[in-house]
Formats: C-alpha cells, sequence, structure tokens
C-alpha cells in the first residue's frame, strides 16, 4: 500500500490552540458575552486563526466557578507562534484587567495527527 501526502500536509498541519478558563460564578454571564463579542473577536481579527469553538466544560466542580475550552483553529504552527509574539500579550491583559481575580486559565497547543 502506497501512502500519499497531500502537499499542503506537507507544508503544515493543523494546530488547535486550547485555552481552558475557570471563571468567578458571579461575573460568568458578563464575561461569557464579552467572550463571544469582543475578545473572540480580536484574536480571530489578528488573521493568526481561521476558527474557534468554545465549550463549557459539564464534568467539572462548579461550587467555584465554571469552566470552559476555547478552541482556536490555526493553519499551523507559525500562525500560532505569530499569535503569541504579536498579539497574546496584550490580549491577555485585557482580560486580566477587565476581570481582577476572577479566574484562572491554562492554555495548551494541540496538533492535529
Amino acid at each position: 500500500m502506497i501512502f500519499r501526502v497531500s502537499e499542503k500536509a506537507k507544508i503544515e498541519t493543523m494546530i488547535i490552540y486550547n485555552v481552558t478558563i475557570k471563571i468567578d460564578l458571579n461575573i460568568n454571564d458578563i464575561w461569557v458575552r464579552w467572550m463571544k463579542e469582543e475578545h473572540i473577536p480580536r484574536v480571530l481579527a489578528t488573521g493568526c486563526f481561521y476558527d474557534y469553538k468554545m465549550f463549557r466544560v459539564v464534568e467539572a466542580d462548579q461550587t467555584d466557578g465554571i469552566t470552559y475550552a476555547v478552541q482556536y483553529y490555526a493553519h499551523g504552527m507559525s500562525d500560532y507562534f505569530t499569535y503569541q509574539n504579536e498579539h497574546a500579550k496584550a490580549l491577555q491583559k485585557e482580560a486580566k484587567d477587565l476581570f481582577p481575580d476572577k479566574f484562572v486559565a491554562f492554555r495548551t497547543v494541540l496538533k492535529a495527527v
């Protein structure tokens, strides 16, 4: 059996930049609206990501907050690195300034296989 690699696959593989956030119960609704109406559109406007999905984690302890996962889709690591080097710091600072001590976040980068 012969496997052929497409030209696009030779160049780069899709990357998912996953941000998991636990947000304080008291500001959940405001934060979700801000994410959908302001933050996510700004992230996409960088041109580094071509799509996103936002999920609420359903099997998590919610006594001190609600957990979400936001996945941003990039065509490859070069787009992700551009985002990190040129945009991430300012966008993350904005969230910290608007919602001080109201959330925790961790980030992972996933590669399609």
